[in-house]
């Protein structure tokens, strides 16, 4: 007959002792305190030197300036079609043909992106990167994608029903004194329906959002790995001055 020695029924004890113990653990109540962030929170002087460096850093990579506007841009001064709505989708068009035209032997047709993704003003004076930044806060990514002429009839009737300053480029909508449509046009000509078309525009739109649900006709889709805030720090960067305007790419007589 075999016998345990002292030392490991001891040891056996006190393990099953331990895993009863922690199968009984469980929470009894849960304390908590909301702290307001706010301006009188005293700065622990530890962690405001741990990160100096890097916000100091931050701060030199923002403030840098990249062009110059001598006005303020504002998504605000027009109803149907603004300075620096114009501004971004022509910048879209310049910047991103190149890229589809080398990669795909293809050229963007037009560019519409949405009204409510200008986050900011430009303001009057130097551009930085940080302006670039608040435009354009978003992780969005620009797309081309292809659809047959057929289906864009839909978006310009959305265009013509929203009357909102959506940015565009490489068409224009000419509505009539009581808003139906008078003139749409595609690089200055009327739609064909069967022709594929290359629009640029962002993954969100896309995807339908602010019911932009035609794009959901799309045949293809083409993303040059381009991010629309790198592609206006690229476009502020190779422009010393930026001065868009208001023009007739959107209009009503």
């Amino acid at each position: 007959m075999h016998y345990l020695k002292p030392g490991l029924v001891l040891l056996a004890g006190l393990c099953l002792v331990s895993c009863k113990e922690k199968t009984s653990l469980a929470v009894s109540h849960i304390k908590a305190k909301q702290i307001a962030v706010a301006a009188d929170i005293e700065e622990d002087p530890k962690i405001t030197a741990f990160i100096k460096p890097y916000k100091e850093h931050i701060d030199k990579e923002m403030n840098s300036v990249l062009s110059f506007t001598p006005k303020t841009l504002s998504k605000k001064d027009g109803q149907l079609n603004t300075a620096i709505g114009n501004m971004e989708a022509d910048a879209v068009l310049e910047m991103a043909n190149p890229i589809f035209q080398e990669r795909e032997q293809k050229s963007i047709d037009a560019v519409l992106l949405n009204h409510g993704g200008i986050r900011s003003i430009i303001s009057k004076g130097n551009i930085t990167t940080k302006t670039a930044f608040n435009i354009m806060p978003f992780e969005n990514e620009l797309v081309i994608i292809g659809i047959k002429g057929k289906h864009l009839h839909a978006m310009f009737d959305y265009l013509a029903q929203n009357k909102t300053a959506h940015p565009l480029a490489g068409m224009q909508l000419i509505l009539n004194k009581n808003g139906s449509i008078k003139s749409k046009k595609i690089q200055g000509k009327n739609l064909e329906d069967d022709r594929l078309y290359y629009i640029a525009t962002n993954d969100y739109l896309m995807e339908g959002g602010d019911r932009m649900d035609f794009f959901k006709k799309k045949e293809t889709a083409t993303y040059i790995n381009y991010k629309l805030r790198n592609l206006f720090l690229d476009y502020f960067k190779k422009h010393d001055t930026i001065n868009p305007h208001r023009d007739q790419r959107f209009t009503q007589e």
